[in-house]
């Protein structure tokens, strides 16, 4: 480390990209600080984002475990709806964990944990702003892990009751009866599922012609079938003009649409988007700008137009999954102490938790079809699989895609319990370059979900089958 600095490296944002190249450079033997505006360490993804969503939803899956009955005395009754407090009990339970994980993280790696709001006073030099006063640090690198927060509502303020967005969920005081959604992207169609589980009327509203564009359509079609089986209403390729919050003393939400439909809900849940929280950086201090939406641009190895600044996570956009904001977090920090390392894999999966669930690794039968790739497809249905009965889920689907000419593994998708844990197999296969013919001659574990994987093999081998048996026989026809 140059003696003009007071670290090799200072993270700013203690989130998973933060978190993972505080302890890579740590470990490199380099001296580190993490600087965390909010309360607990672990940014947004331990405070509001992935921990307490998830958590939230495996509380509302267990408590609907048999979807709205309960089993008393041998026969059923519906549930009575649970009350918000009984539902995020757990979740404070997981956070507190989960700090508590990162903080032992930290201190086992000598990271020094700086609690205050940072923002550039020059290209080395990061001012803090705490409770306790002010105080600068200097760092020979820098790396802007700030990752991102929820865009807020054209025209109308969040207020934290009737028009919410994601970071004011698990703060709402009771369960409302009706709710509108708006914006059916991954954190929207999420919530709007978790809710309807519990008998709110949801509605849902989007611009576009269909949620969640990039997964494959088959798949997309079995959820809104599914959500609507919950009575959720979709309202596709509707665009809002304006929300504003009416009625007194029980306010609710108003939305008019551009086509001039009105939707009247207790909450309106905001989901349009996320901006790299950025604004507060002083970014104009190290040379750097950010773009309209608050992200920054950075090159192959996460860094920005400075050399020595650095930027990994959601604040730098797609994918922004905690697990691939956690390699980008560690790559980083490779690069700019000079470690050689492999660049992520393009293989990663995706998962949306919803309910039901929904992961996905590789290609989607639009993209094949766009790029005019040859493919054959492999479905297998839960309700084929024993897993899926003793599970109780009869709707789960599973599906892979297969290159038409080699049988190399091209896409899998899934949708259904335990979607996010079986697509990982797929995920291996895809990156080894395998394809139909070692899930054709592999023996799974029985009875498991990932049986599906044989089923959608054999379902995909008799299709090729009988393609290549029909092509033979025109070979044979002698033309007149």
């Amino acid at each position: 480390m140059s003696q003009d600095y007071e670290f090799d490296l200072i993270c700013i944002g203690s989130g998973p990209a933060g978190q993972r190249a505080a302890i890579q450079a740590a470990k490199l033997g380099k001296k580190v600080a993490i600087v965390e505006k909010q309360r607990c360490i672990g940014g947004v993804c331990i405070e509001t984002g992935t921990i307490p969503s998830k958590t939230f939803r495996e509380a509302v899956r267990r408590f609907y475990a048999t979807p709205g009955l309960e089993e008393v005395g041998g026969g059923y009754r519906p549930q009575a709806r649970p009350s918000m407090d009984r539902l995020v009990a757990h979740v404070g339970r997981v956070i507190e964990r989960e700090i508590q994980n990162v903080q032992d993280a930290m201190a086992r790696n000598d990271v020094q944990v700086v609690h205050g709001k940072a923002s550039f006073a020059d290209a080395h030099t990061v001012q803090i702003d705490s409770l306790e006063g002010k105080r600068t640090l200097t760092g020979g690198h820098i790396l802007i892990s700030v990752g991102a927060k929820p865009a807020e509502p054209r025209g109308v303020k969040a207020d934290g009751k009737t028009v919410i967005t994601s970071d004011a969920v698990l703060n709402l005081d009771r369960l409302p009866r009706t709710m509108a959604v708006v914006g059916a992207g991954v954190i929207g169609i999420e919530y709007a599922s978790m809710f309807a589980a519990l008998d709110v009327q949801v509605t849902v509203i989007d611009q576009r012609t269909r949620p969640l564009e990039f997964i494959d359509h088959e798949i997309i079609d079995e959820l809104i079938h599914q959500m609507r089986n919950c009575n959720v209403t979709f309202r596709c390729g509707e665009a809002v003009e304006s929300i504003e919050v009416v009625g007194d003393p029980q306010p609710k939400g108003l939305i008019q649409l551009e086509s001039g439909k009105h939707i009247v809900a207790d909450l309106v849940f905001s989901s349009v988007g996320r901006v790299g929280a950025t604004a507060e950086l002083n970014l104009e201090a190290a040379g750097l700008e950010a773009d309209d939406r608050g992200r920054l641009k950075v090159d192959d190895h996460y860094r920005t137009k400075a050399e020595h600044i650095y930027a990994a996570g959601d604040v730098i956009g797609y994918p922004a999954l905690a697990a691939t904001s956690s390699e980008q977090g560690r790559l980083s920090a490779c690069h700019m102490f000079g470690v050689e390392a492999e660049p992520m894999g393009k293989h990663f999966p995706i998962g949306i938790y919803a309910i039901p669930e929904i992961s996905m690794v590789g290609a989607t039968e639009e993209e094949l079809t766009r790029d005019k790739v040859p493919y054959e497809t492999g479905i297998a249905r839960y309700k084929e699989i024993a897993r899926g009965q003793i599970l109780g889920d009869d709707t789960g689907m599973f599906k892979m895609i297969f290159h038409r000419e080699d049988r190399r593994l091209l896409g899998a998708h899934c949708i259904g319990s335990g979607a996010t844990e079986l697509i990982h197999v797929g995920q291996a296969v895809l990156g080894l370059g395998g394809g139909l013919d070692y899930f054709l001659k592999t023996v799974f574990n029985y009875p498991t979900l990932a049986e599906c994987y044989k089923v959608a093999a054999y379902n995909a081998a008799n299709k090729l089958a009988l393609v290549s048996g029909a092509t033979r026989s025109a070979d044979k026809i002698v033309p007149l």
